[in-house]
């Protein structure tokens, strides 16, 4: 019978330094991909109008602090309608973004008139892509039911 020569202390370290190595990577590698799956923005949904048309309308629901984000293109000088209705009654409100220099921000310039429900109406001041999010008004944990509708003449 012939004998396995024995590691010495340094070597046998040196192995058990890699296998760890070797087992954390592959652990790091497994959660990242995990979270990327379940985790992340999604792409915000294209609203479309059908050929001859100027307005459509989505429904959906958001619950507590979800967000649903949609995205539309318009030309500057068109008017913008955006109206929602939520059940339980005004459970879901609207903000409107515009693209500008690569960046979103809370477009405070759009000139229009906002009423107790929430409805929007205004001329858009650039050519380019609007973004509407639609949220529930409060951190409150809950459910709204909403159907948003948008109108561009």
């Amino acid at each position: 019978m012939t004998r396995q020569p024995r590691l010495a202390a340094s070597d046998l370290v040196s192995h058990l330094c890699k296998s760890v190595f070797i087992c954390g990577s592959f652990l790091v590698l497994l959660c990242s991909t995990a979270m990327a799956q379940g985790g992340g923005k999604a792409e915000p949904n294209r609203i479309e109008f059908k050929r001859g048309t100027n307005s459509t309308t989505v429904s959906g629901v958001v619950r507590n602090d979800e967000e649903a984000e949609y995205v539309l293109s318009a030309k500057k000088g068109q008017r913008l309608k955006i109206k929602i209705t939520s059940a339980p009654v005004k459970s879901s409100v609207c903000e409107i973004l515009r693209a500008g220099d690569g960046i979103l921000r809370l477009d405070f310039t759009l000139e229009g008139d906002y009423d107790a429900n929430f409805n929007y109406s205004g001329v858009l001041p650039q050519t380019g892509d609007y973004f509407i999010t639609v949220k529930r008004p409060s951190q409150a944990r809950g459910r709204s039911r909403y159907r948003l509708t948008v109108t561009v003449k």
